[in-house]
């Protein structure tokens, strides 16, 4: 195969040709690296790009499976992380001017177990400011490759675009209010929140350390799958994150979802919904159905209070994070970052108080619902494939900003583990996503219904023309 036909392979297919030494992992990184020296002047997706690591990385890959040690599905296969994630002496800015100048003096717990694996880390991705939702005002945000129109997704967008664009085979994001399944559903790649626990934060950035979540974004489920069985589990360096096993992600697949149930809430998520989100979503429904699973009517717990909540209490969280810059370094920031931290900032313990407790109310009725489904689908966002022009004021304006979250930030309030598959496009030639979301700590459900879903459609298989 030339090496310049293989940026859009699967990251599974990418190892097992390197692993059968089909293909170079020195070549493949460095055809990459082209890719990107090529197209990334114009799509600004990555912040820093780590080329001479890479490469040497890929070296030492090269060697260790020539002489028959594979180290698991990523050796040798170039990826890249979230700037947010720290990578010993490569630049982590955060999305801010602010830590422009930081370089950590070493690796977050997931880039760790990447290059562990012996994943090749290409670079940094760039991101919103602070992992919110604008891209701070001296930064070019990054562009999506469908159409330089559409949003790209926050906060974890340029995860999105170079994942999209075939800049890496996949890459690491973060998800605090719906910033793995934005980006993952604007350019149409696979984007798997795990559990709030499954995986490691120490060595990253916080927006807000009870509803940050780290998770793979990569072209399949499948794939999402290979890159969580590396990086979940229980780390010493972060006590948040919980003692279980990690699974074989990749075992028990099967083409089929029988004896699977798919629970949905017609009303909730027909109200206030696009066409484009709504078709997706009843075609992923009738897929699941075609495929075995019962589709089982359900009332979902009225998300309005915890959407709500998400605000003032992430901003909480946001003020704490950002307490040594904010307010006394306040002009270097953005207008809706810093809007984030006044708000958090105006709270009383007794408003804390009062939306922890309907937190943990809202969480239990979730689990409730898991008694009697094992899976909830519903779309990604209300809106589907949203223009720039659109979502010019989304860091300011609370109803645009309220709406895209309806869909997300609930199962950040209960820390539920999600999946976002694309399923089609809208009328604008954006793609569009649904989602299903499963019981804690089983993310092993959601790359099975993942897999089955994408053995029988081609949405995650259909590519920006570049």
């Amino acid at each position: 195969m030339a090496t310049t036909d293989l940026h859009y392979l699967g990251l599974v297919d990418v190892g097992q040709k390197i692993h059968a030494k089909e293909l170079s992992s020195v070549e493949v990184t460095k055809a990459m690296l082209g890719r990107i020296e090529q197209l990334d002047g114009k799509l600004k997706s990555y912040a820093y790009v780590m080329a001479e690591s890479a490469l040497a990385q890929a070296a030492a890959a090269e060697k260790e499976i020539a002489s028959g040690k594979v180290r698991g599905p990523l050796h040798g296969v170039p990826i890249a992380v979230k700037d947010l994630c720290w990578a010993k002496g490569a630049p982590a800015a955060h999305g801010m001017t602010i830590h422009q100048d930081f370089r950590p003096s070493e690796d977050a717990t997931v880039v760790a177990r990447l290059k562990d694996a012996g994943a090749i880390i290409l670079g940094k991705l760039q991101q919103t400011e602070g992992a919110y939702a604008d891209h701070h005002p001296k930064i070019d945000p990054p562009k999506n490759p469908w159409n330089a129109d559409l949003w790209p997704g926050a906060s974890s967008s340029g995860s999105g675009v170079a994942t999209a664009a075939g800049l890496c085979f996949g890459s690491l994001g973060t998800d605090t209010g719906g910033s793995i399944r934005f980006p993952s559903a604007a350019n149409g790649t696979t984007g798997l929140k795990p559990t709030w626990g499954r995986v490691s934060r120490y060595g990253a950035f916080e927006l807000a350390a009870t509803l940050d979540h780290i998770g793979p974004m990569a072209r399949s489920a499948v794939d999402c799958g290979a890159i969580l069985g590396v990086i979940a589990g229980q780390d010493p360096k972060d006590t948040t994150s919980v003692p279980l096993p990690v699974p074989d992600y990749l075992a028990d697949l099967s083409d089929n979802l029988r004896g699977v149930t798919i629970g949905v809430d017609r009303r909730w998520t027909s109200e206030g919904t696009d066409d484009a989100a709504a078709k997706v979503l009843g075609e992923g429904l009738r897929v699941g159905a075609d495929l075995g699973a019962k589709i089982k009517e359900i009332t979902f717990p009225d998300p309005k209070a915890v959407i709500d909540d998400w605000f003032p209490l992430c901003g909480i969280e946001v003020a704490v994070a950002h307490e040594e810059t904010y307010p006394s370094r306040m002009d270097e920031y953005g207008p809706a970052l810093a809007g984030l931290l006044d708000l958090g900032r105006q709270q009383s313990g007794m408003d804390y108080q009062k939306i922890v407790l309907r937190r943990e109310a809202f969480r239990g009725a979730v689990r409730l619902l898991f008694e009697a489904v094992d899976l909830i689908a519903l779309p990604a966002q209300a809106f589907a494939a949203p223009t720039l022009a659109k979502m010019g004021s989304l860091g300011e304006d609370a109803s645009l900003i309220a709406g895209l979250l309806r869909f997300t930030c609930p199962f950040d309030m209960t820390g539920s583990p999600t999946v976002t598959l694309p399923g089609g496009f809208a009328a604008n030639g954006g793609p569009v996503a649904f989602q299903f979301v499963g019981r804690h700590f089983d993310e092993a459900s959601l790359v099975r219904a993942g897999d089955a879903f994408q053995r029988v459609t081609d949405w995650h298989k259909r590519h920006p023309g570049i």
